[in-house]
């Protein structure tokens, strides 16, 4: 019996295509993220409003939790990159939008609602799609290496882009930043003009017979995924994750970082919007180079999302601005290291046949679930305290977390 061989470091680099895809999908990312810096500080200044910093995560994920599985179906059917330029469009647009108020000095609260909801909507089309394409360029083999990249290169963009937009703001201005903005966006829709890969590509010309049908795509799936233990157990895991937590206290980082001393937009409050994201690098480059420590299992991703719940509910109890940045750097760490996990074992195990749909599930529960993080960190917090409603939602995760390892381990006895 011939042994298979080793997973090699930094595998799916050796792929062609594979760099194109995850410098654009940084590039993108980072774009994203310069936005939520100039967006999110502008909006903080002028209306002070922790409830605001709740809705930008609700309005932020809203569209996953109910255009996930749609989306996800028609990338079942159709090319998966006119998707993604789609969602590119559409965030650019966004950028150019919180520009022209910026300009003319008029923006009020229900332009920022309706600014956050769009930039969700954009969202949910690139990321399910980009799920998709991502499995047509690199194939399974070299799937784990590519999922830990992709989540390397999307915290990479996440460490740059608040550095960028920290820049952005103290040299050009809100406006003029928000706009050059928009420029980040067009690497990926270009290079996605003429990329060969897709459902063309694969040999799959012709997408299944039955349309895409809303909510009964989505409680089919969850049958389907119920039938696969794997599945289920890292969609339900991604989904606590979201739920309780999701990245509902970046969006009040404003506020954490007045209440540590550093609420300026200076270099304190960049080292501090980018703690987490250094982390999460460290994790992929060591998850990469490990060959034990990186390989996907569930036990793995349920013991990393604990590490992560404690270092996120030790951020929310710190006043101490040092205490907080290395307990950021840890969670940004723990964080990537089971989410990738959990992605790989997704797309690992999800059928060909409603790869799409099983994605889109997956996002459904992985970004949609965020909508309620924004309920229990930011509005509980506009009535109580932020600290307290991090420790608390990151205190239910873990406990949750726990519970599914006990269950898990009670089955495997």
């Amino acid at each position: 019996m011939t042994a298979t061989p080793a997973p090699r470091a930094f595998d799916a680099l050796r792929i062609p295509g594979f760099a194109a895809f995850v410098g654009t999908f940084m590039l993108t990312m980072m774009a994203d993220n310069v936005e939520h810096v100039v967006s999110y500080w502008v909006v903080f200044q002028k209306f002070h409003s922790p409830a605001l910093g709740g809705f930008a995560v609700v309005s932020h994920w809203l569209p996953f939790l109910l255009f996930s599985v749609a989306v996800g179906a028609l990338n079942d059917r159709f090319d998966s990159r006119r998707l993604i330029q789609a969602g590119a469009v559409l965030f650019a647009a966004v950028s150019a939008g919180w520009g022209y108020f910026f300009v003319t000095g008029t923006l009020e609260m229900w332009h920022a609602m309706v600014l956050l909801v769009l930039h969700g909507t954009a969202g949910v089309l690139w990321v399910t799609s980009s799920q998709m394409l991502l499995y047509d360029i690199v194939g399974p083999a070299a799937l784990p290496s590519a999922v830990r990249l992709n989540a390397t290169a999307r915290y990479l963009g996440v460490l740059v882009g608040p550095g960028v937009g920290s820049v952005m703001l103290r040299t050009l201005g809100e406006a003029r930043g928000i706009l050059v903005n928009t420029l980040f966006y067009l690497p990926l829709v270009l290079w996605l003009m003429r990329a060969p890969y897709g459902r063309a590509y694969r040999g799959a010309s012709e997408g299944p017979k039955r349309a895409v049908r809303g909510i009964a795509d989505v409680v089919e799936t969850i049958r389907d995924v119920r039938g696969v233990p794997v599945l289920a157990a890292m969609i339900v895991l991604a989904g606590a994750a979201s739920f309780f937590i999701g990245n509902s206290y970046q969006a009040q980082m404003p506020g954490f970082a007045s209440d540590l001393g550093h609420g300026d937009p200076g270099a304190a409050y960049t080292m501090l919007l980018g703690a987490d994201a250094a982390g999460a690098l460290v994790a992929g480059v060591l998850l990469e180079t490990g060959r034990r420590f990186g390989q996907p299992r569930t036990t793995s991703a349920l013991v990393f999302a604990m590490l992560w719940a404690a270092a996120l509910a030790g951020f929310g109890a710190t006043r101490s601005y040092p205490a907080a940045l290395g307990l950021l750097f840890l969670a940004g760490f723990f964080e990537l290291a089971f989410s990738s996990m959990v992605q790989t074992l997704v797309q690992m195990h999800a059928p060909a046949a409603m790869r799409g749909r099983v994605l889109g599930l997956f996002n459904m529960s992985a970004a949609g679930l965020r909508t309620f993080s924004g309920v229990t960190v930011g509005l509980f917090g506009s009535v109580a305290d932020v600290h307290l409603s991090l420790v608390l939602a990151a205190s239910a995760f873990m406990a949750t977390s726990m519970a599914m390892l006990v269950m898990l381990r009670r089955r495997a006895a």
